[in-house]
């Protein structure tokens, strides 16, 4: 009841899966996956099970194809099931069992396998494999990128409710003290997807490291726009404040609002700091 893609990025070395479904909070059934070892989707009448068990399977070097055939040989009810898998090479294999409702379906390309059931028909996974080996960008960019598109193509035939995107990266979490690099859930919205998007943007915005040529000195016209801005959010009260008043006024702005990530020397900003305080002042 649920389309998703399986991929992988063999230069940043991340693994991950992104999914939607007509279904309440799909990110808490879906998505499994772990650094240096692979990634799991299950669904339709999803055997969680095949999470844990799948990349325990990896872990002691199982393939993709390996890992699929141990998993679907002890389930008795594997006709019912859907499954992507990824392994640890960026290795793929899909299945689709034969009592899934139609129309179900999937494909395995380079680094991804993507997969549904109940879906209007065949483009929406079609459009997912596509548009994942036509994008740029990170892994979960291509992945979002992808999901959009089988919703473009069709989607789920019953409609919208929930969507995730669930990557991981070896100490790519937050403060590096796990492998949970990016880990987002819309568990009931209209346009799951779209708000996944959203979310995945602020993220970004957050807890992605500052681009170097995006920092830029706190001089001249961009030293004026600073200023005006920290006085509209009430960090500053004077246009003349000396520059140790104004980086106070930055710094406090900055802890507040959870822009560590993108901190930088004294008398340096990131402009996307910038470029947020004027979308939200």
């Amino acid at each position: 009841m649920t389309f998703s893609i399986v991929g992988y990025d063999p230069v940043e070395k991340v693994w991950g899966v992104a999914v939607q479904s007509k279904f309440l909070g799909v990110g808490a059934v879906v998505p499994w996956a772990k650094a240096g070892v692979g990634a799991i989707a299950t669904q339709s009448y999803a055997n969680t099970a095949y999470g844990p068990k799948g990349l325990q399977l990896m872990a002691e070097g199982k393939s993709a194809e390996e890992t699929l055939s141990l998993l679907l040989a002890d389930d008795l009810d594997r006709e019912m099931r859907q499954v992507g898998i990824i392994d640890a090479n960026g290795n793929a294999a899909t299945f689709t069992g034969k009592a899934c409702y139609d129309w179900a379906g999937g494909v395995t390309g380079t680094h991804f396998a993507a997969q549904g059931n109940i879906l209007v028909d065949e483009n929406t996974v079609d459009a997912m494999a596509r548009v994942f080996k036509e994008s740029k960008g990170q892994l979960a960019d291509r992945l979002l990128a992808a999901l959009d598109a089988g919703q473009e193509a069709g989607g789920d035939s019953r409609g919208k409710q929930s969507a995730a995107v669930y990557i991981v990266k070896e100490n790519g979490g937050y403060g590096g003290f796990n492998d949970r690099f990016i880990d987002l859930r819309v568990d009931d919205h209209p346009d799951p997807i779209k708000e996944l998007i959203r979310i995945y943007q602020l993220q970004q915005l957050y807890f992605s490291p500052s681009k170097p040529e995006r920092v830029a000195a706190i001089e001249g016209d961009i030293k004026i726009e600073l200023v005006g801005n920290l006085i509209k959010f009430g960090y500053l009260s004077d246009k003349e404040a000396s520059d140790e008043q104004m980086d106070k006024a930055l710094t406090a702005f900055i802890h507040t609002e959870n822009f560590e990530m993108r901190e930088q020397e004294t008398g340096m900003i990131d402009l996307e700091i910038l470029e947020y305080m004027k979308n939200n002042s």
